[in-house]
């Protein structure tokens, strides 16, 4: 075969061929706009000039403690500005950071400082005695850094950890930051829910943040200096890049210790926010919030979510408050969202419930995702277009994870036949809009018939007293399992077991009628993701018992 000619002394030089990372925004964003408000967090204001001062300083100070290239700090933060720094900091000086959950348990915390070999640990005040409980139960010793947000009142941990404005003080603020020797390189892992055993540490590369933070913009329609809310807990999936996303638009970061409805309608009218993520679960606190805490907006507020779709009424809710609401779609694997409802001008004009219907759908690729489909997971072979063929959604691209940490068996199973699986099923409508159905640990099958649990949730959301529903297998001793639904009424409604049957019964095919109703507290993520692994336990207990 013939040399390709355009290939002939065309090489690649440090002139024109540089490693893709989203921590370049930051230092273009502070030497274009230094003065533009880049962090707002109670009476804090600080600029992009200080933003990336500080950057720099937290990476010379972890420098100066011997961390470099592929070695991991962990942080165990609320919404925070320092959590903003460490996005930036940590990377910056070669290290991968690792974000914890604020809601784990010591226990799973110690496996993740030990999985992932943390050499530091930037921990918030509030967050001390459960760091120093996980810290007990780790094999590894970290350098213990305490961060004292002014917005936190509570009590004072006795530690004899360093203080970060201290340790921020001894760093360099024309510190020479690196950047990564290849776009490939680390720059944070996130461990996934570990609800099936061992959590799995999710690495993700420069070049992956740096696409789908720009995704996120173009996704969103963000227009320099967006100002945007922090709902969505910064611990998952980095913030779904967001935290680089916001540097790339010369944004502003409107921090948020605590997702609680007053100071989120508070920053919505004070601050004229434009942009906030999170689960149903945030838009049914600020809709359900007390008349007196509600502000009226004089501007469309854009909120993007993920997880369940909304229910009708709730999407209706948001609308009349001042919101546009999208929905989302991805994996800590993906990025976090990679699969957005891009939504068509003329489905505005269709009737409410035919947009709550369309609205439901997961959608289509984020830009920078190259593929995603609907496949036969035996086959690897599309499904049909028909919006009834369940199969696996799978995704290949550039905001696809390097893999799981340490674990390469389970990297290769993720991986098999060339293609990400998400362990999601789904199908693809005639549009090529994908609609998911279930997690293939969550599908029920009753009698050999396959029953999608979020097929019954949709029926029962339709039902006015239905607040939260949420559906996992039980039990049966002729059909092995039979769908059981755990309840939230919304607030002064009812409704009993009777009513909630016979109204599947109108809705659904009668094998897929749940055969017990749980009236209870839902239980959920700190992300709001409903802990379905807790409710299979529980359904265990009512498949000889009698519902309450």
């Amino acid at each position: 075969m013939a040399q390709n000619p355009y290939n002939t002394d065309l090489d690649r030089t440090p002139a024109n061929h540089q490693p893709l990372t989203p921590l370049t925004f930051l230092e273009r964003a502070a030497s274009v706009f230094p003065d533009h408000t880049a962090i707002v967090h109670g009476a804090l204001r600080r600029s992009y000039a200080s933003f990336y001062q500080r950057a720099r300083q937290l990476g010379s100070a972890l420098a100066q403690l011997g961390i470099g290239r592929g070695e991991t700090v962990s942080a165990l933060l609320a919404n925070t500005p320092a959590m903003l720094e460490c996005h930036y900091g940590v990377p910056m000086c070669g290290a991968v950071l690792h974000s914890i959950n604020t809601r784990l348990d010591a226990a799973i915390i110690a496996f993740q400082l030990d999985h992932a070999m943390a050499r530091v640990v930037i921990a918030d005040r509030e967050f001390m005695p459960l760091l120093q409980q996980a810290l007990a139960l780790a094999q590894v010793k970290p350098v213990v850094i305490q961060y004292d947000d002014p917005e936190f009142d509570g009590p004072q941990a006795e530690t004899d950890a360093k203080d970060y404005e201290a340790f921020l003080a001894g760093g360099d603020a024309d510190y020479a930051w690196l950047m990564p020797n290849d776009e490939w390189d680390a720059i944070s892992i996130n461990y996934t829910s570990g609800t099936t055993g061992d959590p799995k540490g999710v690495v993700s590369h420069h070049r992956g943040a740096y696409l789908l933070a720009q995704g996120n913009a173009l996704t969103a329609s963000m227009p320099k200096h967006a100002v945007y809310l922090w709902t969505l807990p910064m611990f998952h999936c980095n913030g779904w890049c967001f935290p680089w996303t916001l540097s790339a638009i010369i944004g502003t970061h409107i921090c948020l210790r605590q997702v609680r409805a007053e100071p989120i309608w508070a920053a919505l009218a004070d601050e004229r926010v434009t942009h906030l993520c999170g689960a149903p679960i945030v838009m049914s606190l600020m809709i359900a919030a007390p008349q007196a805490a509600k502000r009226s907006l004089d501007h469309q507020v854009q909120f993007f979510t993920a997880a369940a779709p909304p229910p009708e009424k709730l999407l209706a809710e948001m609308k009349a408050a001042g919101f546009d609401v999208t929905h989302l779609y991805g994996l800590t694997e993906t990025y976090g969202p990679a699969v957005v409802n891009d939504w068509h001008e003329s489905w505005s004009d269709l009737p409410l419930d035919r947009q709550a219907a369309l609205k439901s759908r997961q959608g289509v690729r984020y830009l920078p995702l190259e593929q995603l489909d609907v496949l036969n997971p035996e086959t690897l072979l599309p499904v049909p277009r028909d919006g009834q063929t369940m199969g696996e959604v799978m995704f290949r691209g550039n905001v696809v994870m390097k893999g799981y940490f340490r674990n390469p068996k389970a990297t290769q199973a993720a991986f098999a036949g060339g293609w990400f699986h998400s362990g999601d099923l789904g199908v693809r409508h005639p549009d090529g809009y994908i609609q998911l159905k279930d997690r293939s640990k969550d599908v029920i099958i009753s009698g050999g018939e396959n029953i999608s649990s979020i097929e019954v949730e949709e029926a029962l959301y339709r039902h006015p007293a239905v607040a939260v529903a949420a559906v996992v297998a039980m039990p049966h001793p002729k059909w092995g399992e039979t769908p059981c639904a755990f309840i939230e009424l919304a607030p002064g409604q009812a409704a009993d077991a009777a009513d909630l049957k016979a109204w599947c019964r109108k809705e659904l095919a009668a094998y897929k009628v749940p055969g017990c109703f749980v009236f209870t507290t839902v239980p959920r993520t700190s992300t709001g993701k409903i802990q379905k692994f807790l409710l299979r336990e529980q359904a265990k207990a009512f498949a000889t018992e009698p519902a309450p």
